[in-house]
């Protein structure tokens, strides 16, 4: 694909570029609303006793506001909404997709709030994060199995279940310093953005991705460490289901395990820290999901000597490789990989030296 048809498929060289434009104002706005939202949430938060306080997963040393997840949807939500007047959304499918997405995610940020505040069961958890992944069967989006079988559509089923819950607890899960979670959601909402903006059949991920990288960059300039607010289940939750059902958007179709690679290597980070944090707890003889404990790659990080900050930096950029990497096994070219990830470190490296600046 040549700079021309880059730029067309992202509306830039039509003559409205009415495209460009809807998604350039769904990014805009979800990071000038979260980024503005968030000190009227944390003074809130504070003042009600929404806070983490510190524990064996998180590194705070004293009670921190939880309720970053609240600004980061009200962001997305606006976008989408201010977004979709700008730029209608005509094709019924595609607004099917939409509104089922962000349904979904809305259930899990009540969800993951009012864990944050009260605390609900693992069952309860998992059973409803079960049930919004099977909203996105219902709607079409699921992972298609095609082997040739009588079962390859339970199969498909069980599949886009396991993924979407799976990633969903896994980006919770890594939830656990200053700006790791905001910066590893912007790269991968950017990285899959610029995938889906080279299909139309991907309209509805273009969108949601959009709103989601600015929510997860305003949401950084306040999480970068020091923070002053983290974003609670509710934000990890809605980060994670977002993801995992953008990145299977398309309708991903299965037919060598080898075709789940580019969706796996958007997401390894989060996948690979979960993974050796259940493995190493097996092999100690303990539950996986009990307690939290300092197992994860970021502590191990920071074990090593690094700074909060360091670690993040080594992190994101551990998560840019790995973006890079899957979209190039998707066929993106060269412009288009060099585009993105000049337009990533840019942004990152503003909004850290907006945060630095502000300590």
């Amino acid at each position: 694909m040549n700079i021309y048809n880059f730029l067309k498929s992202l509306g830039i060289a039509e003559p409205s570029g009415s495209g460009w434009l809807a998604v350039v104002f769904t990014f805009l706005l979800a990071c000038v609303v979260t980024w503005h939202l968030i000190p009227r949430v944390r003074k809130f938060a504070l003042r009600v006793g929404w806070a983490d306080q510190p524990n064996a997963r998180r590194l705070n040393k004293e009670p921190l506001p939880n309720a970053g997840g609240l600004a980061i949807y009200a962001g997305v939500i606006a976008a989408m909404v201010l977004a979709s007047l700008l730029r209608p959304i005509e094709v019924q499918h595609v607004l099917a997709q939409v509104l089922t997405i962000l349904l979904g995610g809305s259930v899990l940020v009540l969800v993951g709030f009012i864990d944050d505040q009260y605390g609900l069961p693992p069952s309860v958890r998992m059973l409803i994060q079960i049930l919004t992944a099977l909203l996105l069967v219902a709607n079409g989006i699921r992972i298609q199995v095609i082997f040739g079988t009588p079962i390859d559509y339970i199969m498909s089923i069980l599949l886009t279940v396991f993924w979407v819950v799976a990633i969903t607890n896994a980006i919770n899960l890594m939830d656990g310093m200053d700006g790791l979670v905001g910066g590893v959601g912007f790269i991968t909402s950017l990285s899959l953005l610029a995938v889906s903006a080279q299909f139309p059949n991907r309209a509805a991920a273009t969108l949601v991705l959009a709103a989601l990288g600015g929510a997860a960059l305003g949401f950084l300039r306040h999480n970068y460490h020091p923070s002053h607010i983290i974003m609670g289940d509710a934000g990890a939750y809605f980060f994670g289901y977002v993801l995992a059902a953008t990145s299977i958007l398309g309708k991903l179709q299965v037919t060598t395990v080898f075709a789940l690679v580019p969706p796996v290597l958007f997401l390894l980070l989060p996948v690979l820290d979960t993974t050796q944090v259940v493995v190493r707890r097996l092999m100690a003889g303990k539950n996986p999901m009990s307690t939290p404990g300092k197992d994860h790659l970021h502590h191990r990080l920071l074990a090593w000597g690094l700074s909060q900050r360091h670690a993040a930096l080594i992190l994101w950029s551990i998560t840019l490789v790995c973006n890079l990497l899957a979209m190039r096994i998707q066929g993106m070219s060269f412009v288009v990989m060099l585009t993105t990830s000049i337009g990533i470190i840019l942004l990152l490296s503003f909004t850290v030296w907006q945060r630095v600046r502000a300590v």
